[in-house]
């Protein structure tokens, strides 16, 4: 999780971003909120990128295999929201520490795994409730719902790969992540050499990392050896062997592993992150935010439109309204380390629960702050449920304290929320939302961005309202 950042910084206002800025650097930093959404350690992407792009030297690879390898480990986890909501639904378990466990078990053994399936039910269930969902489970098809799982997070990784603009291999590796070598895997059980080689080394880089940091590296080695012919292709297992001697690389474990990877920079496609790729990499990430949810489906890019909608009312420059729009892209990026069990409650959330989610705007400065050219959008995109009176959150701030693009931020968040469906309440019409938008300016809502959005919304033909 996310180190908890208490203080808001001096700056105010958004930064031009950065002109010149290396594509592998921002996906190394952004693959943090992956980690996240996984249940895993920080970090955990590059340092599964570091043991794959050893095994890509000690494979001898081209330079057109490794680049597509490098981007394939890092974005591995680009589907990995899209189930959160059904693991939840499944299993009656908090998502993010069902997929922190299942990754530490051989959910391929099928008696330990059921075994482990009755464990992982309801944990703070009775045992009726484990029960009935045991049945509810062998209602829907058991393992193929299990299987289902896994192929929306693959296949949905791979295709956002894809709209992000990497070529047809790393999109295949994504998509074989959780195959193994005996066809036992999933999705599509393929089996030995049809799965694709890139595919294979993320299996085991990922695996390995993910015992190595939760439990040490002679547990990892014995995992590797353990499993080598079933999950892990045994040419794959042998490569690794010289690399549990090699002291740099776990070093590496133990502080920021970025600056390692570094020596693995892609030479083919060490491309510079122009505007456009920046805007690719912002709009991909809105959509893994909003996978985590059936009730944001759409959120994020509603609220960047509507704030750049407001914004151009109000006169901001180009410049101005392509950072609005990217911060708006990705104010809710924090939520990706908060439990689907609590952003999909369909009553009042607990003190405690209401605290947990209020921790996603400190979560989203921490995760942009990571990358070099969405840092200075970090603090803007966390004030997102700031109010005027104080009495919002992170900060606690108050009137001047909210630069002008937190303001608008704010108010088109609160807007598009109103106009969506929620477990807690129906999607309201566009009249009672700007009714409630205008009760709200000038004590809790900047009254000019108010203004601004609603003249925004009144000029537009399209229906406001979506469930």
């Amino acid at each position: 999780m996310p180190a908890i950042i208490d203080a808001p910084p001096a700056r105010s206002t958004l930064p031009v971003a950065p002109e010149r800025v290396y594509l592998s650097e921002v996906v190394a930093a952004l693959s943090y909120a992956l980690d996240i959404t996984e249940g895993q350690p920080e970090g955990h992407a590059v340092r599964s990128c570091l043991i794959g792009m050893r095994l890509a030297d000690a494979l001898g690879l081209t330079s057109t295999q490794r680049s597509a390898l490098f981007y394939a480990l890092l974005l591995k986890d680009l589907g990995c929201s899209s189930n959160a909501a059904r693991i939840c639904q499944l299993f009656g378990a908090d998502d993010l520490t069902y997929k922190h466990d299942v990754k530490l078990r051989d959910w391929a053994d099928f008696p330990q795994s059921m075994v482990d399936l009755i464990r992982s039910l309801a944990p703070d269930g009775s045992p009726l409730d484990r029960v009935a969902l045991l049945v509810k489970l062998g209602v829907e098809g058991g393992g193929a719902a299990v299987r289902q799982l896994f192929e929306v997070r693959c296949h949905r990784g791979a295709a956002i790969a894809l709209q992000l603009g990497f070529g047809p291999e790393t999109a295949a590796a994504i998509s074989a992540l959780d195959e193994h070598w005996d066809g036992r895997g999933s999705p599509a059980g393929l089996r030995g050499e049809v799965i694709p080689l890139l595919g294979r080394i993320l299996c085991l880089a990922q695996t390995v990392e993910i015992f190595a940091s939760n439990l040490g590296l002679d547990a990892a080695r014995r995992m590797a050896e353990k499993r080598r012919g079933t999950w892990f292709d045994p040419a794959l297992v042998d490569a690794m062997e010289p690399l549990w001697e090699d002291h740099a690389l776990w070093h590496a474990f133990s502080g920021d592993a970025r600056q390692a990877l570094a020596a693995y920079r892609p030479d083919d496609r060490e491309l510079r992150a122009d505007d456009t790729m920046l805007d690719r990499l912002a709009e991909a990430f809105a959509q893994v935010i909003d996978a985590k949810s059936p009730w944001t489906f759409a959120h994020s890019t509603g609220v960047a439109e509507k704030a750049v909608g407001a914004g151009t009312i109000m006169g901001l420059s180009p410049a101005e309204l392509r950072d609005l729009r990217r911060a708006a892209l990705l104010h809710d990026i924090g939520k990706l380390g908060v439990s689907s069990r609590i952003l999909d409650k369909p009553g009042r959330l607990s003190a405690e629960e209401m605290a947990a989610m209020r921790q996603h705007a400190r979560y989203t400065r921490e995760i942009l702050e990571r990358v070099d050219c969405f840092r200075d959008l970090a603090y803007v995109a966390s004030l997102h449920h700031e109010r005027l009176d104080g009495s919002g959150y992170p900060y606690g701030l108050r009137g001047a304290e909210l630069p002008l693009a937190a303001r608008l931020l704010a108010v088109a968040d609160c807007c598009d929320a109103l106009c969506a469906e929620r477990p807690y309440r129906r999607a309201l019409p566009w009249p009672e939302v700007r009714a409630i938008l205008l009760r709200e300016a000038g004590t809790g809502l900047c009254a000019e961005s108010v203004a601004a959005l609603c003249a925004f919304m009144d000029a537009s033909a399209a229906p406001h309202a979506r469930a």
